[in-house]
């Protein structure tokens, strides 16, 4: 049976099993901190179902079916120093301003460490940054950007030399934080490379805040990667920060308080690392062959990799497969990281309301994960809300009762 909520997409469904293997070595239902999943409770958890409706929730898109990114197609914008751009966003700017169709830009960038931000406008033509080494090392896209910097600092660090100007391509996303008249510019100005566009392709490169270990254990949320759009695909990559590292995310709609849209995502044979909530954000994300590291350096007193903010009736959140969580020596004593946490994003003055709130989603299979994490209670109370992780680990449980978190292994 198929049932269907006002995102069009089916809550439940049974049908042959499709994953297989277990993350845990435990059985199902599991615990109540450690709840696993049986074959046919996992069945729809797929990346067809994750990625069978996008965009406008009202009139969605149909399935997406990504392919492998095409690293040689089309005539690229290149980017180097000895090369028609020395900066990624001059190529952007460039490339925007001729863009007479939607066909598709390449800009392709020569190795290197870039220092600047990136950013990429909603209204954008699908877009593919590659790097042209012969491994994400060899080119570094690099920004040291703090939630905690003043606009004047976020506009110093940002905009220097003058690169982002009234009438660019990207001057709308600049603009908006630069001129926030609140003290810090939090998280959503915290990226170095931000896309809001559909058809978003990143491959073979870095991008790394580097923040890093400057800062203290407290609340510094430093972005390496947002997206917003659409589509968009991550391949062969290496993001690197320490909170907040990924934000994977779906945007309101301009003027709306409530999510109006789906955004998919497929991250594919790449590297993640962080310490606190490092992969969050609303999308229908699905991770396939990933490292999430997480590290000890920065001496946060928490760690947690996966923080999504899943819309309440949408059965699908994250799904990672096929996939590594490991930690440095940091976590091999008492201390143990958690794989995750749910985000319970715009309830911190009402407290979790079932049915209403974010009610994050994770399902990890066909992965691996080292000691250095919690084996017991590997899920944490909610951020925002801190509402105390509550599993369902009955055998007849409804696995999107909005009554329970929705974190599970298989």
């Amino acid at each position: 049976m198929t049932v269907k909520n006002r995102l069009g997409l089916a809550a439940v469904l049974c049908m042959p099993m499709v994953l297989q293997g277990c993350a845990t070595g435990n059985s199902a239902p599991g615990t109540a901190t450690r709840p696993v999943l049986t074959a046919q409770e996992a069945a729809p958890y797929t990346q067809e179902n994750y990625f069978a409706r996008g965009g406008l929730i009202a009139a969605p898109d149909g399935p997406w079916q990504p392919e492998s990114i095409k690293l040689n197609a089309g005539t690229p914008w290149h980017v180097g120093p000895d090369r028609p751009w020395t900066t990624v966003q001059q190529a952007v700017n460039a490339a925007l301003r001729q863009a007479h169709d939607r066909s598709r830009i390449y800009i392709r960038i020569e190795p290197g460490v870039y220092t600047g931000s990136v950013y990429i406008p909603a209204d954008a033509p699908p877009i593919t940054i590659v790097g042209a080494g012969s491994k994400p090392d060899d080119v570094r896209l690099e920004l040291a950007l703090d939630s905690q910097f003043s606009p004047a600092r976020y506009r110093q660090a940002v905009n220097p030399a003058h690169q982002y100007r009234d009438g660019d391509p990207a001057w709308y996303l600049y603009s908006q934080c630069a001129s926030k008249t609140t003290p810090l510019i939090g998280t959503n100005c915290a990226a170095v490379v931000w896309s809001q566009s559909n058809d978003f392709q990143l491959a073979n490169l870095s991008v790394v805040n580097a923040l890093l270990d400057t800062v203290d254990g407290g609340t510094h949320q430093g972005v390496a990667l947002r997206t917003d759009g659409d589509r968009v695909q991550l391949e062969n990559v290496r993001l690197i920060g320490r909170q907040d590292t990924a934000y994977l995310n779906t945007s309101n709609r301009e003027n709306q308080a409530v999510t109006d849209r789906i955004s998919r995502v497929l991250v594919k044979d790449s590297y993640i690392e962080g310490d606190v909530d490092y992969v969050f954000g609303r999308a229908n994300v699905v991770f396939d062959t990933v490292q999430f590291h997480t590290v000890s350096t920065r001496g946060s007193h928490e760690a947690y990799v996966l923080a999504p903010n899943t819309l309440p009736d949408n059965p699908y959140g994250f799904l990672v497969l096929n996939s590594r969580f490991t930690t440095d020596s940091g976590y091999r004593g008492t201390f143990k990281a958690k794989l995750g946490r749910a985000w319970d994003q715009g309830a911190g003055k009402t407290g979790y309301i079932p049915g209403n709130t974010a009610n994050g989603q994770v399902l990890i299979a066909h992965s691996t994960i080292d000691a250095g994490y919690d084996s017991l209670s590997p899920w944490g109370a909610a951020a925002t809300t801190s509402r105390p992780y509550k599993a369902n680990a009955q055998g007849d449980r409804v696995l999107n009762d909005t009554a329970f978190n929705r974190l599970w292994e298989r």
